[in-house]
C-alpha cells in the first residue's frame, strides 16, 4: 500500500536485494542514477552500475562479460576525449568507494537483450532501474517530436523481456529535451495515462542538502574536469537546477549561444513501472529482432510515416 510518508520509488527499492542501475539512453544517463545508487548502498543493498555507452568500446581494454558488455574500472585503457563511464569510475575510487561499471554496446534490441541477460546471471539481479537524463523515454511514438528515442526505447524493449522481480524507469531533467524538440505537454499527458494505470510511482525532489544528491553534484563536476572538451549538457543543466539557478543560466561553454530554461522541475525524479512504459510504446514490438542501432532508427522513422502525430501544445499555465 502506498503511503504519504515514503516515496513509492524508495519503498519498492527497499524490497530489492540486488539492483542494477543502468543508463538507458547512453552518454551521461547513468549519472542521473547516482542519487539512487548511494541511497541503496546506504540501505545495505547490493547495487551495480551500467550504461548504454556512446564510448568507442572497440578501443576500451576492459573485461568482456558478454559479447556486448565490457566491465571497466578507474584504470581501464580507453579513449581520452570521451569516456564518461571511466570518469565516473575514477571519481568513485577517489572518494573511497571504488566500483566497476558495465558498458553496454550501442546495438539493436536482440543483442542488448542478451547483454542484460548476461548481467542478470553474473550479478544475480532481482531489480533493474533504467535511468534517463531527460524525459523523452516516455514518448510513445505519436508525439510531434520524440527527442532521441533510439537508445532509450531499445533499452526499454530489452529490459521488458528480462526475467527479474522488478523493472522500473526513472527520469531526471524535466525541460531538458526542449533542445531536441520534445513537447513537454505530451510528456505530462503520458504521465497522466500511466497514472490511470497505476504505473506512475510519483515524483520526488532532489535537494542539494541531501548527501546522495551532493555526491551526484560532485560526480558531475568531476566528469567535466576529466573531459573538458565534452562536458555533459544534460548533467550540467540538472546540476544548475538543483543548486538553484533559473532561466538562461549557462554552466559550460557547450551551451553558449543557445537559450536554456533551467528550472526547479529539472531536479525531480519521475518514476514508473517499466512494463507499463513498454506497453504504451506504439512501435516497441517492431524492435524485438533488431540487431543494430541503425535498424532501430529505420523502424522508428518508418513508423512515424504511418501515424497521425499529436499537434504541439503549450502547457497552459
Amino acid at each position: 500500500m502506498m503511503q504519504l510518508g515514503e516515496p513509492e520509488l524508495v519503498a519498492r527499492l527497499k524490497a530489492s536485494r540486488s539492483v542494477l542501475i543502468a543508463g538507458a539512453g547512453g552518454g551521461f544517463d547513468l549519472y542521473a542514477g547516482l542519487p539512487l545508487y548511494f541511497l541503496l548502498r546506504g540501505l545495505g543493498k547490493e547495487v551495480h552500475l551500467a550504461n548504454l555507452s556512446f564510448t568507442h568500446l572497440a578501443r576500451v581494454r576492459g573485461e568482456e562479460v558478454d559479447q556486448h558488455v565490457v566491465r571497466i574500472g578507474a584504470d581501464t585503457e580507453g579513449p581520452g576525449h570521451y569516456f564518461p563511464e571511466r570518469a565516473l569510475a575514477r571519481w568513485l575510487r577517489a572518494r573511497g568507494t571504488p566500483a566497476p561499471i558495465y558498458c553496454l554496446h550501442k546495438v539493436g534490441c536482440r543483442p542488448l537483450r542478451q547483454a542484460y541477460r548476461a548481467l542478470r546471471s553474473a550479478l544475480d539481479l532481482d531489480t533493474v532501474v533504467l535511468v534517463d537524463g531527460g524525459t523523452d523515454i516516455l514518448m510513445r511514438g505519436d508525439e510531434c517530436d520524440l527527442g532521441t528515442p533510439q537508445e532509450d526505447l531499445t533499452s526499454v524493449a530489452a529490459v521488458s523481456d528480462l526475467e527479474v522481480r522488478q523493472k522500473l524507469v526513472v527520469c531526471l531533467g524535466f525541460g531538458i529535451d526542449r533542445h531536441h524538440g520534445v513537447c513537454h505537454a505530451h510528456f505530462l499527458e503520458n504521465v497522466a495515462a500511466l497514472s490511470r494505470e497505476g504505473a506512475f510511482l510519483g515524483a520526488m525532489s532532489l535537494l542539494k542538502e541531501m548527501p546522495e544528491v551532493s555526491a551526484y553534484l560532485e560526480a558531475v563536476a568531476f566528469s567535466s574536469e576529466q573531459m573538458p572538451e565534452a562536458p555533459s549538457i544534460v548533467s550540467s543543466s540538472i546540476a544548475s537546477a538543483i543548486e538553484g539557478e533559473y532561466g538562461d543560466a549557462h554552466r559550460i561553454s557547450r551551451t553558449r549561444g543557445s537559450r536554456l530554461w533551467i528550472n526547479p522541475l529539472m531536479g525531480l525524479y519521475w518514476a514508473f513501472e517499466l512494463e507499463a512504459v513498454a506497453r504504451r510504446c506504439l512501435y516497441l514490438r517492431s524492435l524485438a529482432d533488431t540487431e543494430t542501432a541503425g535498424e532501430v532508427h529505420a523502424i522508428i522513422e518508418a513508423f512515424r510515416e504511418t501515424v497521425a502525430l499529436r499537434p504541439r501544445l503549450d502547457i497552459p499555465v
